[in-house]
């Protein structure tokens, strides 16, 4: 099916012009997004994807959207072919600008995207030799600058690999191009702290907080207690990792690196309760985006 597109307002063709070539969005990156998973016919954890776009807004200096208009966009999408849509994402674009950084004054464009999507059923990892800066200006913002990601991720598919795999600058395990991470060593399952630079993901605030819920012992790590090096020891068998996303849900790495690596015992059991749970809560209450570490 081809995708179905909604603009500022109004379900538009999924080949027509939607911007300007002077868009600021275009020129410059400068926007912010969202990516969330449909799950029976229902846009899931839509709450928290659109507190999460405000924050992103909000960091940005971007002017505020009508939050509501966003929702039935959604609808809109959804409704317009229910039983093929299965990934949405929010862009929201900073409107028309000048060639330069500084940014113009007309108002924002909000486009719904809608359409199929796929993901591996497990997660092949590697490497890659950048870092993600944990003191960025953006750093926590779901930003449409992605270029630095795109760079990764062609090169994680160079060496066979879905996911690229990266610490921040001081050495310490963050996250992938598109993933946070989870890693299962000696009976519990940690994930880094907002402070190493990830994002503050929504599948991942939602598994630490439903398997803490189920007395499984998942937690984020304290500043520093995950080097990069804990990824030597998923290759050698002494521990295991995931990586969770909105459509990927908790996915286990199975070959890192170029060898292939263990499922942890916590780490399945933690994604099995994933999935019940989100079957069940389709919309789970939300948290500031501020308050998680």
């Amino acid at each position: 099916m081809s995708a179905i597109v909604w603009v500022d307002g109004s379900i538009r063709g999924a080949d027509e012009p939607l911007i300007t070539a002077g868009n600021h969005g275009l020129t410059v990156g400068d926007g912010v997004f969202e990516t969330l998973a449909v799950r029976r016919g229902q846009p899931f954890a839509l709450t928290r994807h659109l507190v999460r776009l405000q924050y992103s807004l909000d960091r940005m200096g971007m002017r505020s959207i009508d939050m509501a208009a966003v929702r039935e966009g959604v609808r809109q999408v959804i409704a317009a072919k229910p039983a093929d849509v299965v990934r949405l994402r929010i862009t929201v674009v900073s409107g028309p600008g000048p060639m330069g950084s500084k940014r113009g004054v007309g108002a924002p464009n909000v486009i719904v995207w809608g359409g199929p999507g796929s993901v591996p059923s497990s997660c092949r990892a590697t490497r890659v030799p950048w870092k993600r800066n944990e003191r960025s200006a953006i750093v926590g913002v779901k930003s449409t600058s992605y270029a630095e990601n795109v760079v990764m991720a062609a090169y994680a598919e160079g060496k066979g690999a879905d996911e690229a795999l990266m610490s921040n600058t001081q050495g310490y395990l963050c996250e992938g191009t598109g993933t946070n991470i989870f890693v299962e060593r000696q009976g519990v399952i940690l994930t880094p702290p907002l402070s190493s630079g990830c994002l503050a993901g929504i599948t991942r605030g939602l598994v630490l907080e439903w398997g803490s819920a189920a007395g499984i012992p998942v937690r984020v790590a304290a500043p520093g207690e995950l080097q990069m090096a804990i990824l030597d020891d998923v290759m050698n068998g002494d521990a295991f990792a995931s990586v969770t996303s909105s459509t990927r849900g908790i996915q286990p790495i199975v070959w890192l690196d170029g060898a292939n690596v263990g499922q942890g015992p916590l780490l399945k059991k933690l994604s099995a309760l994933y999935e019940s749970q989100a079957d069940k809560e389709f919309d789970p209450p939300p948290v500031r985006v501020r308050d998680l570490v």
